[in-house]
């Protein structure tokens, strides 16, 4: 999403590395550059010049023009605006009712994404040990109860469907009668999109708020459709009055200067993100992570979350006992190449990574997930024994291998080649380790 805004802001602060020194000309410089990128990313024109007043203040400071390192200190002035920009660096949580349920109308434009959003929602508090109950009050546009029902049943939530409803606020005072009586804790209602002029939805709007009392009301914005998204969250706030903004589509390849826009203009704070098509590509979320994106900084936390998320424990440490005893395996190397896949794309991990910045963009990702993608057709193409001991594939293995995979027996012998590395690499590292315990029993100050 943010990737030319990326790239203007990081050339930016290379440029003023480049520097011994900073005056107060060559802040201004920057400051121009900075300005040019924001207005070509579609961030408001208000919310750029306000922005700038406030880096300008700071960076022009003589704490930061006498610093040792000026060009980071303009950097980190640069990064806490935007976090500021973007309403905060404390995570936003979802507020609660005093009582049972507590209510979250998900409202928006039609074709923002609020149907899939509600339910990415859902899957995420019952992630987090709740258990909400979906509906879905939206009778104008065709099959949208089906579609949240479907995928409701997907990620396994409970999704209130009452076929002879055909009212909304009638749907909503049965979904709130059975979730006191079942005891969910949150009832997410996905309301009918609509245009901010269009009066009569926005009276329905009014008369759901009055019925539900909802702890929040989420505004469903789509990063892609730029200022459009700004206007008409502005609009919601002062017609409905919103208590926060979801981002959709944070994966797409817009300019995504309005999500820089939305926590500003309306003065809701941004509190979730989806990042991607599937149901649990969805996190709360956290301004100096994104942040850190922007500016090739990286989002350590972010990838460890990643990884805990996926990877099994008692698998992970069944495989570091079998490294210690040089035992590593295909279906070891296969197991790894599926829980690098389960993390998501190639390119959102690395631009996790701090310090990669550019270089990660010049990652062929999608020649690597490819690449992955063949080494596990090869390795479930051979037996058991194939896959426990590679050194019993002769030649005429090495092409049923290739044929059953569909490639060529190049890759076979590839593939073979860097298992075999990798195997000695692991059989070096245990040596070392054992090296560093006996210098450890020597030296008092390791112990």
């Amino acid at each position: 999403m943010f990737d030319s805004l990326s790239d203007k802001l990081q050339g930016v602060f290379r440029n003023l590395r480049g520097h011994g020194s900073l005056t107060e000309a060559d802040v201004e410089v920057a400051l121009r550059d900075i300005r040019l990128a924001l207005l070509e990313a579609d961030v408001h024109f208000k919310v750029v010049k306000q922005f700038l007043e406030r880096v300008r203040v700071r960076a022009t400071g003589q704490d930061v023009l006498r610093s040792l390192t000026p060009a980071q200190a303009v950097i980190r002035v640069v990064r806490d605006e935007m976090v500021e920009l973007l309403g905060g660096a404390e995570a936003k949580r979802l507020e609660t009712s005093a009582r049972l349920p507590s209510v979250v109308l998900m409202t928006g434009l039609q074709g923002s994404g609020k149907t899939t959003t509600t339910a990415k929602l859902g899957r995420w508090l019952a992630k987090a040990g709740h258990h909400p109950l979906l509906v879905s009050t939206d009778v104008n546009r065709p099959a949208a109860r089906e579609q949240l029902r479907t995928l409701g049943e997907k990620s396994a939530l409970k999704v209130h469907h009452p076929a002879e409803l055909g009212e909304p606020l009638a749907i909503l005072r049965s979904a709130l009668d059975e979730a006191r009586a079942v005891g969910h804790e949150f009832v997410l209602v996905d309301t009918a999109g609509r245009l901010h002029v269009d009066d009569e939805l926005m009276a329905e709007l009014h008369e759901l708020k009055a019925l539900a009392e909802p702890s929040e009301i989420l505004y469903v914005a789509d990063a892609m459709t730029g200022q459009d998204a700004v206007r008409s969250a502005e609009e919601f706030q002062k017609r409905v009055g919103i208590t926060g903004i979801v981002l959709t589509k944070l994966d797409g390849d817009a300019r995504g200067g309005a999500a820089l826009s939305a926590a500003t203009v309306t003065g809701a704070p941004v509190k979730f993100a989806g990042v991607g098509e599937k149901v649990e590509e969805f996190e709360s979320f956290q301004a100096e992570r994104m942040v850190g994106r922007i500016l090739g900084l990286g989002d350590v936390l972010g990838l460890i979350e990643k990884v805990e998320e996926t990877v099994d424990r008692e698998q992970a440490e069944a495989m570091v006992n079998r490294l210690r005893r040089s035992e590593l395996t295909l279906d070891d190397y296969r197991q790894q190449l599926a829980q690098v896949k389960k993390m998501g794309s190639l390119d959102q991990v690395l631009g996790m990574i701090p310090g990669l910045g550019q270089a990660a963009k010049q990652v062929d990702t999608e020649a690597g997930e490819r690449e992955m993608k063949r080494a596990t057709a090869i390795i479930d193409s051979m037996t058991a024994q194939e896959r426990r001991e590679p050194s019993v594939i002769n030649g005429s293995r090495r092409k049923r291998i290739a044929r059953g995979s569909g490639t060529r027996v190049e890759d076979v012998n590839r593939l073979l080649r860097q298992f075999a590395q990798a195997r000695k690499l692991m059989k070096q590292l245990g040596g070392g380790g054992k090296m560093m315990k006996r210098l450890a029993a020597r030296m008092p100050q390791f112990r």
